[in-house]
């Protein structure tokens, strides 16, 4: 009777180190889901009434919350009924990353100075125009939103990744 009980007792301390490992690779993973809205957060106030700062943050919040509460279920589901789709959705988001950075090296070294000189122009001449603010809020909040979406499905998607091999309640607790 001892034994079976220090058996069933060894058997959970297998299973918790098995999880607290799996947590501590996933932990140092989805340290960039965290990231990502820190790197929205900057850049969503910018040209926003210092009044209007807080609204625009806690609408992109809410937008990133509803991202996150669409995404980690579904990517559950996926590696719960489809595992093999785990490694092209992260060759997806991947190459989705690639072209961005060969867009902003294309678009470095492929246009002129004047080029660019001329576009900072239009822009200049567009700021001296009436703007309406709401639709300028609306635009950057849905830009933020949009932007956490596909950071967080590639960070997600890397988390997965990485305990992939794992049994789903360990997935999910990851």
């Amino acid at each position: 009777m001892a034994s079976s009980l220090l058996a069933l007792i060894d058997d959970i301390a297998s299973v918790l180190d098995d999880i607290a490992a799996l947590t501590k690779v996933a932990t140092g993973k989805t340290a960039g889901v965290l990231g990502d809205d820190l790197a929205l957060n900057a850049q969503q106030v910018t040209g926003v009434r210092a009044d209007r700062e807080l609204p625009v943050v806690w609408a992109v919040a809410k937008g990133s919350f509803r991202n996150k509460a669409i995404l980690v279920p579904a990517a559950l589901l996926i590696s719960a009924f489809a595992p093999w789709a785990v490694t092209p959705l992260l060759m997806i988001g991947g190459a989705f990353l690639c072209f961005e950075g060969f867009e902003k090296l294309a678009h470095r070294f492929l246009h002129s100075k004047a080029e660019d000189t001329a576009h900072n122009r239009e822009l200049a001449q567009a700021l001296t125009q009436p703007v309406d603010m709401a639709t300028l809020e609306n635009d950057k909040i849905k830009g933020a939103i949009r932007t956490d979406f596909v950071l967080s499905a590639e960070i997600i998607a890397i988390t997965l990744g990485t305990v992939a091999a794992a049994p789903l309640l360990t997935r999910s607790r990851s």
